[in-house]
């Protein structure tokens, strides 16, 4: 499939996915729904509208992959995107989630900057959270929610979430789940009719173990309550993530393939990089693979070898290159 419509939501691992998209796009020449104006997002935190993709009024419902942050909105979406493009996003546990979002917006999310750490918000959230900074303060509550196009401060009453679940389910053919990234991209590759090599990929976007603030037990049940809109959305797709495993691969060869997946990204982790893992912002010698930083996280990158002939050098920056740069060279090369 080549048609593929991809929710990036945030700190769920959808900046690793938006590389796989990117790379994917560039080896079978296909056309990205790249952001209007240069910007790196469709529009975002606004709904989305159509005519926040560049070239729109050009090339219509022409475009093959989406995969810029964008709140989802399905009848725009579809102004861009060919009637059978296939539609997944992917979501994350909200308790690991919201230590992600609370170190690296920390700067940005007026209820983050008041608060001491993690657990002095979880405390009491409506202490820090006021209605009235609602637009700064999506990263707070319910940002899944939101990035699915709904209100992150909605009520969360049954029928409501019900309904919004379905909805979702409408929408979207696969949902797959952060917390078990290798087996998403074994059931996205299955799904897609892709192969191995399409869905390998080197982590970014994550950052250094020193920056991650410890959650007590208190804190992680509060998550649930205060984030209960993400937590029923999880909830419901975790469950079934693993039905639609269980239903196509089975759990067998789901284990044989992400082993075949380990196995080859630690070859090319081998074949590309100077050291076998990421490194903190302060070790990245090439400037032009530092990763965006962002709040009180040390946001890793990673530092190529130099003896690489130039074949091996194009594809080992391309699994490396951070999102914000990657959309920019894409830009260039579809907008000259």
């Amino acid at each position: 499939k080549t048609n593929v419509m991809f929710l990036k939501t945030h700190k769920t691992a959808s900046s690793t996915v938006l590389n796989i998209m990117f790379r994917f796009a560039e080896r079978y020449n296909l056309t990205v729904a790249l952001p209007a104006g240069q910007q790196f997002h469709l529009g975002y935190p606004r709904i989305f509208r159509a005519h926040f993709v560049e070239d729109f009024e050009i090339i219509g419902q022409n475009y093959n992959i989406m995969c810029n942050h964008l709140r989802f909105n399905p009848l725009e979406v579809q102004k861009v995107m060919a009637p059978n493009t296939f539609y997944f996003s992917i979501l994350r546990n909200p308790i690991p989630l919201m230590e992600s979002s609370y170190i690296y917006f920390k700067n940005n999310v007026p209820a983050f900057r008041s608060s001491k750490d993690v657990n002095d918000f979880l405390a009491s959230p409506t202490r820090f959270y006021h209605p009235a900074d609602n637009r700064e303060n999506i990263h707070a509550r319910n940002i899944m929610w939101f990035d699915f196009g709904y209100d992150n401060n909605a009520e969360d009453d049954t029928e409501y979430t019900q309904a919004i679940l379905e909805e979702i389910e409408q929408n979207f053919h696969l949902i797959l789940i952060a917390d078990y990234f290798d087996e998403s991209m074994i059931l996205l590759k299955h799904t897609l009719c892709w192969d191995l090599d399409d869905v390998i990929y080197f982590k970014l976007n994550s950052r250094s173990q020193d920056t991650v603030q410890t959650l007590t037990p208190e804190s992680e049940e509060r998550v649930k309550a205060w984030c209960s809109l993400d937590w029923k959305l999880y909830l419901h797709f975790n469950q079934s993530f693993w039905r639609r495993i269980e239903e196509t691969i089975g759990l067998e060869v789901l284990e044989k393939e992400v082993d075949h997946l380990r196995t080859r990204q630690k070859e090319l982790m081998e074949t590309c990089l100077l050291e076998q893992e990421p490194v903190g912002k302060d070790h990245i010698r090439n400037k032009a693979f530092q990763p965006y930083q962002s709040g009180a996280a040390n946001i890793l990158g990673y530092n190529l070898r130099q003896d690489l002939d130039n074949r091996t050098l194009r594809n080992c920056q391309k699994l490396v290159i951070p999102e914000l740069q990657y959309t920019s060279y894409l830009y260039t090369v579809q907008h000259p």
